[in-house]
């Protein structure tokens, strides 16, 4: 090669072909529906499960940061997205040291022993930044992958966080049936005698009885969904169910709905939300592979050399060596073209995602609102149930109302607490879900 040809080459290795990387502008408006124009600033470290206040779901939480076998994988991919960036641009260089003893010989010859070492190398010019823009790839996945971390750990925080609060409820559910096979034992216990002094009717004691029947029927269902929950937490935690099961068993209150509801603004998703960074990675990398494929357009150009010694003798090369690729330019642009317009998928793929992301804090948003008033309701229906039942169970007593006004009214009560309960799970849930829209607790590791 020229002097001044290979002067020229040098000069152009500064350069790096295809477009840089810089995040799409995006309209996104001001405030959510419902919500203000404050910020909420970086969330990814918040512990928001700790606002419950139970102990329990803390440690479950902690656990299964820890060793959950979802979130374990996402780790491992991490690691791998890492080790390919610490590997990406070493193909610039390339070499190889060989060694070799041989003794040779033959009827009539003479035993002969040959030594021989050698060393090559080749280094790859980056003229047009084709390495540099593949690490640049690289390092788009390291991020792409850390965001599918906290993407996964954000997802275990909603299922773990879900199943623990119907646990609660299922046991809250289980309670209050107790409580209504109680009452409604006694109801048939009074009229058995009421009964038997001729006061009440057989189809009255009937009733009664089936009410009764139909309580107990209910055990059975609430603590079928109570295991499933507790073997749901079991396979998320990567753990044997039963001494699970037997912790959980041991009873608490329902999850409490805990105050506030703070979403921040849209544009903090661009940096809350993982998988909306993700996106945003995913892009980067996708534009750093135009450039790679705009590299390989361009002459390559490659040091080489040798160094070697056989039986005493030394030899050695040098020189630079220059590839055209003449022949092959349709399918290397075939192959830019491909990779421009995975580079435009990516970024409707990330537009996508914010517009996703938006919708998920809207949603999330609204049905904590009105979950909490539909919680609030249902309270107060089955306080004034309750109230009305102790009221009909006098008046039954007195005789003042039927039998069937009482069944009636117990009924209503039963219906009214098991709903309040379920409210509360619901709103409860509805917290967690809202917390997690915004991206909240992505970042916290096991421990945090």
């Amino acid at each position: 090669m020229k002097p001044v040809l290979l002067l020229s080459a040098l000069v152009l290795a500064g350069c790096a072909v295809g477009p840089d990387f810089r995040r799409p502008e995006v309209a996104l408006e001001t405030r959510f529906v419902g919500g203000d124009a404050a910020s909420i600033g970086a969330v990814a470290r918040q512990a928001w499960w700790q606002d419950y206040r139970d102990p329990v779901l803390s440690d479950l939480v902690a656990r299964g940061l820890a060793q959950g076998l979802d979130v374990m994988a996402a780790s491992e991919r991490l690691r791998e997205a890492e080790a390919n960036l610490r590997a990406t641009g070493d193909s610039a260089l390339s070499g190889s040291l060989a060694a070799a003893q041989t003794r040779a010989g033959g009827d009539g010859l003479v035993n002969t022993d040959t030594a021989s070492a050698s060393l090559g190398a080749a280094y790859v010019l980056d003229l047009f930044g084709g390495v540099r823009r593949a690490r640049e790839g690289a390092r788009a996945d390291v991020v792409s992958a850390r965001a599918a971390e906290e993407t996964t750990r954000l997802a275990f925080l909603a299922e773990l966080v879900a199943a623990y609060s119907d646990a609660r409820y299922y046991q809250e559910a289980l309670a209050l049936s107790r409580q209504t096979i109680a009452a409604r034992a006694e109801t048939v216990e009074i009229t058995r005698r009421q009964f038997a002094a001729g006061a009440a009717t057989e189809y009255e004691l009937a009733q009664a009885e089936a009410l009764l029947q139909t309580a107990r029927a209910d055990l059975p269902q609430y603590a079928a969904q109570f295991d499933a929950r507790v073997f749901a937490i079991a396979t998320l935690l990567a753990e044997p169910a039963g001494p699970l099961r037997t912790r959980l068993q041991r009873g608490a209150p329902q999850l409490r709905i805990p105050g506030g509801s703070r979403t921040g603004v849209p544009a903090d998703l661009l940096r809350n939300r993982p998988d909306v960074r993700g996106a945003e990675a995913d892009l980067a990398s996708a534009v750093a592979a135009v450039g790679v494929a705009e590299a390989d357009l361009y002459p390559a150009l490659t040091l080489s050399g040798t160094l070697a010694r056989a039986n005493g003798a030394d030899t050695w090369s040098f020189g630079p060596g220059l590839s055209l690729p003449v022949l092959s330019q349709g399918s290397l642009r075939g192959a830019r073209d491909a990779a421009v317009s995975r580079a435009r998928q990516a970024e409707i793929d990330w537009r996508a995602a914010i517009l996703a992301a938006v919708e998920d804090v809207t949603v999330a948003r609204s049905n904590l609102d009105r979950y909490r008033q539909r919680a609030a309701a249902l309270r107060r229906a089955a306080d004034s149930y309750d109230r009305a039942l102790k009221l009909a169970q006098a008046n039954y007593r007195n005789g003042a109302i039927t039998l069937l006004d009482l069944l009636e009214t117990d009924r209503s009560a039963a219906s009214a607490r098991i709903a309040a309960a379920s409210g509360v799970n619901e709103a409860a849930k509805a917290w967690a879900s809202l917390r997690i829209a915004t991206g909240a607790g992505a970042a916290v590791a096991a421990g945090g």
